[in-house]
């Protein structure tokens, strides 16, 4: 069994809308953001493809196959808009 890590997960936009929170602290096995975005996907209505979304860790875009380390900070952007 793959040991949990803690993660601290922001959502912006349209992803914190749709999960009904801006920010949260939780343990996941997740070793990339691309499986903890699959798996938070699968269990709330996100409602969007990861192609669509940016991910940031520790402040930093990364890709979607970056490794994940116990204690980091990912933030989810969905595309924005506005004028």
């Amino acid at each position: 069994m793959t040991p949990l890590a803690s993660y601290h997960v922001c959502y912006f936009g349209l992803l914190a809308e749709r999960r009904g929170l801006a920010e949260e602290r939780l343990q996941h096995p997740a070793t990339t953001p691309a499986e903890l975005y699959d798996s938070l996907s699968a269990e709330h209505p996100l409602g969007l493809s990861s192609r669509d979304v940016r991910v940031v860790v520790n402040d930093e875009f990364v890709p979607w196959t970056h490794p994940l380390q116990d204690g980091d900070r990912i933030a989810m952007l969905p595309p924005m808009s506005g004028g």
